[in-house]
């Protein structure tokens, strides 16, 4: 039986409530040892939705950049970052969400309401929010916010790596997989990485150990 693709239900429910812009919020890059956090926010326009949205996680990457031009082209969006350097001063979630309200206060109008993918909205949003678990395989605006912020965070990833080679972060993202972890042993960690994320801390703490 195939998984439901998201839908616009909580869209719908939240305009009979009497909202007008509704726009979906999800970010990319809480996993990574490497690179900025990367949120967008969507306000889709619901008589022509891209067809296909979905969990960007369960697209191609193909798929995934096709379905971001559709986006950017019928939307209202916008894309906010967190820094690595803010990543490690406030902590990964926090940073995240740091991100998310930069993307909303990015849009070309103010939303009324914003879905948040997760179970937890940011302290510092200044607009109504809805936490929706689960939501980028939930709610379409969410599934085409993670689109966009997994598209655009990838291609930042990709030109880090060319500053930076041998970590592959053009085909890992930053994510710790064995190969980046075996380079960041090797070649010692970058400006780009997370000093707050374990692996990168204990070669830190290794590297002061040999030389004191």
């Amino acid at each position: 039986m195939t998984a439901a693709l998201p839908d616009c239900s909580l869209e719908r429910a939240a305009m009979a409530r009497g909202a007008r812009i509704v726009a979906g919020v999800d970010e990319a890059g809480r996993g990574p040892l490497a690179g900025p956090v990367t949120a967008a926010a969507v306000v889709l326009d619901l008589r022509r939705i891209p067809a296909g949205l979905n969990d960007s996680k369960k697209l191609t990457s193909a798929r995934r950049l096709a379905l971001a031009d559709r986006i950017m082209a019928s939307c209202d969006w916008a894309v906010g970052h967190a820094s690595v350097e803010e990543i490690d001063r406030l902590n990964i979630l926090r940073a995240a969400h740091l991100a998310m309200c930069r993307a909303l206060a990015g849009l070309a109008r103010r939303p009324c309401l914003a879905l948040i993918d997760g179970n937890m909205l940011p302290r510092d949003l200044d607009l109504p929010g809805e936490a929706v678990v689960g939501g980028d395989a939930r709610c379409a605006s969410i599934a085409a916010a993670s689109i966009l912020a997994k598209t655009v965070r990838d291609r930042i990833m990709v030109d880090l790596a060319q500053q930076h080679p041998g970590y592959g972060w053009e085909a890992n993202a930053g994510y710790p997989t064995p190969a980046h972890q075996q380079a960041l042993i090797a070649l010692g960690p970058t400006p780009h990485h997370r000093r707050s994320f374990a692996p990168v801390h204990k070669i830190l703490c290794k590297d002061q150990s040999a030389s004191s």
